[in-house]
């Protein structure tokens, strides 16, 4: 018996890439918010059906959480900035400068995807943003103290403060030079700690 050629598979359609379905559903999640976004509406973006998306990411929290490690890994990379032997007001200037043009760049995608959704508290998707906020500003006070600061924790929180600032100003509407202007203040007082 054969099988006749357009008859639908089952499971993953042919060219579905997680890598590029979690990037969709990062810039969703980030323009509209999490319960904003239907599984209806990823699976459409993907171009998947919800069978095959429950069997690639298990939930639509999963996938949440997903897009949350693809951003911070991608838009502000710590890993670029954080670098050993780079002096650590340099690393947190250009980190802080990288924060201000990716939170206003795109006119739909302000702010910080993180930051933003940490502040949903108890639900699912807010504790997940808010591990990774806390995962992501204890790499910062790791790098200080690797670095010799004598002040790494009050640091950390100072440049942690700064990024929520910065991306809350930016889902108001404020514009990159303003935001570029808020990081250059805040250079001058890490010369000063």
């Amino acid at each position: 018996m054969s099988v006749i050629g357009n008859k639908r598979q089952r499971g993953r359609p042919r060219g579905f890439a997680l890598d590029t379905a979690v990037e969709v559903g990062q810039h969703l999640f980030h323009e509209h918010g999490y319960e904003n976004v239907s599984v209806a509406a990823l699976t459409e973006a993907i171009g998947i059906t919800p069978p095959s998306f429950y069997a690639a990411f298990g939930s639509k929290t999963a996938f949440f959480k997903d897009t949350l490690r693809l951003y911070s890994a991608t838009v502000v990379p710590l890993d670029r900035f954080l670098v050993p032997g780079i002096a650590p007001t340099t690393a947190l200037c250009d980190m802080l400068r990288a924060a201000a043009h990716a939170y206003a760049a795109h006119p739909q995608r302000r702010g910080c995807l993180i930051l933003e959704h940490a502040k949903a508290g108890t639900t699912d998707w807010g504790i997940a943003a808010a591990q990774i906020a806390t995962e992501n500003r204890e790499r910062v006070r790791v790098f200080l103290e690797a670095s010799d600061s004598e002040a790494s924790e009050r640091i950390a929180d100072y440049v942690a403060t700064t990024m929520l600032g910065l991306s809350a100003a930016a889902r108001e509407g404020w514009d990159e030079v303003r935001l570029l202007a808020v990081t250059e203040t805040a250079a001058k007082a890490l010369n000063h700690c």
